[in-house]
């Protein structure tokens, strides 16, 4: 019951859940060992008022339903290995975990669907990104937002060269070492083994980062964020020809990524991503300004809930912290505003991500200031 990755295809399975009760908890988490405790008190405090709001469910069912969790609970080696904010997810036949980068609020609700909206800004065009720190004696994978990271764990990636390769025990495993030449300063390779050649070593290395391109993709088949790799200079290429990932930026962390702490590395890839994330969308800004008045460009509500609802919003923009509530009902299609707090109240700003998002399209959450035509909310159509 242990997940550290929220993909597409868990947005689409926890929106896709309609039943009498889906209990979704957020909060925030401690990393720190010593205060694993205090995760599982707030953990505990939580259950308790999932539990008062499924007070006017059977005593059967709602022990049916909080079962998963009063384990999770007491599950210490999970409390032990924590990111910056847990979700929970539990339904009669559900029960999802997610340890995240990202600080959640405190939160339970308990309705006839989960809430996902904590959730989005790690799926949105800025949101979130990887950095894959990549040497011959170690690999990780490391999922992030500019705030925050953690590590993601690896089943069925070879963690090292020898790994891959499978090296008979009397055999010494392929070193390279980088020296400085005595002419322009700039770093040579120098492969030491038992009688290979550099050809035989990029091979040995080649394969090698195969090996691991193929249990990414089983991890990573779902996702569009863009991948920073992190490696000494000369594995860089070497990777970039085995990888089928297709968002692997151009501009690495350069460097033993053993020798430098992960907080570090961290940093580095933030100075790389923000400029990437930051001309994506002022590309797309400009997109919406040059296709205004083409019928390609929508900034009605009500229109761009439906278009969203058909998968026909390729770029959607919504500002940060505003929430128009509503309801949309897909057999007439109609979209009407409410109240907040109103019975089927929902945000309809979260509804229209979530379905752009699900149909592969493109969110931006950005301050109002920065809304294309300041307008409450934005869309660049398909069709």
């Amino acid at each position: 019951m242990q997940s550290d990755l929220f993909v597409i295809g868990d947005l689409s399975l926890l929106m896709g859940k309609e039943e009498e009760w889906c209990v979704s908890i957020y909060m925030p988490t401690h990393r720190v060992t010593p205060r694993v405790q205090e995760n599982q008190i707030r953990f505990k405090n939580l259950l308790k008022k999932a539990e008062e709001k499924l007070a006017g469910v059977g005593a059967k069912d709602r022990d049916l339903l909080m079962e998963p969790a009063r384990r999770l609970s007491e599950d210490r080696p999970f409390w032990h290995h924590q990111s910056d904010g847990l979700a929970l997810f539990l339904s009669r036949d559900l029960a999802r975990p997610y340890r995240l980068p990202i600080k959640f609020e405190e939160l339970v609700v308990v309705t006839d669907r989960f809430h996902t909206k904590p959730i989005l800004p790690l799926l949105t065009g800025d949101g979130r990104f990887y950095v894959l720190a990549l040497s011959q004696n170690d690999v990780r994978l490391l999922l992030c937002t500019k705030y925050h990271f953690s590590e993601v764990e690896l089943p069925g990636v070879p963690r090292s060269l020898e790994e891959a390769l499978r090296y008979d025990e009397n055999e010494k495993p392929l070193q390279l070492h980088a020296h400085t030449s005595s002419g322009g300063g700039r770093q040579s390779a120098t492969f030491h083994g038992h009688g290979v050649g550099i050809d035989d070593a990029k091979d040995r290395i080649r394969r090698f980062f195969q090996e691991v391109d193929r249990g990414l993709q089983k991890i990573l088949r779902e996702e569009r964020a863009p991948l920073v790799i992190a490696s000494v200079d000369y594995l860089v290429p070497i990777f970039k020809q085995a990888t089928a990932y297709p968002r692997v930026l151009d501009q690495p962390v350069s460097g033993n990524p053993e020798e430098v702490a992960v907080d570090a590395l961290h940093k580095k890839a933030v100075d790389i991503v923000v400029p990437y994330f930051e001309s994506d969308l002022r590309k797309n800004k400009a997109r919406f300004r040059e296709l205004a008045n083409t019928g390609k460009t929508a900034s009605r509500l009500e229109e761009v809930v439906r278009a969203a609802y058909h998968g026909r919003v390729d770029v959607l923009f919504v500002p940060i912290g505003v929430h128009l509530w509503g309801e949309f009902d897909s057999s007439t299609e109609e979209v009407t505003k409410l109240q907040p707090g109103a019975p089927g109240a929902g945000d309809l700003l979260d509804y229209a991500a979530a379905q752009t998002l699900l149909n592969g399209g493109t969110v931006y959450a950005v301050e109002m200031e920065n809304m294309p035509d300041r307008a409450e909310v934005a869309a660049i159509l398909r069709y």
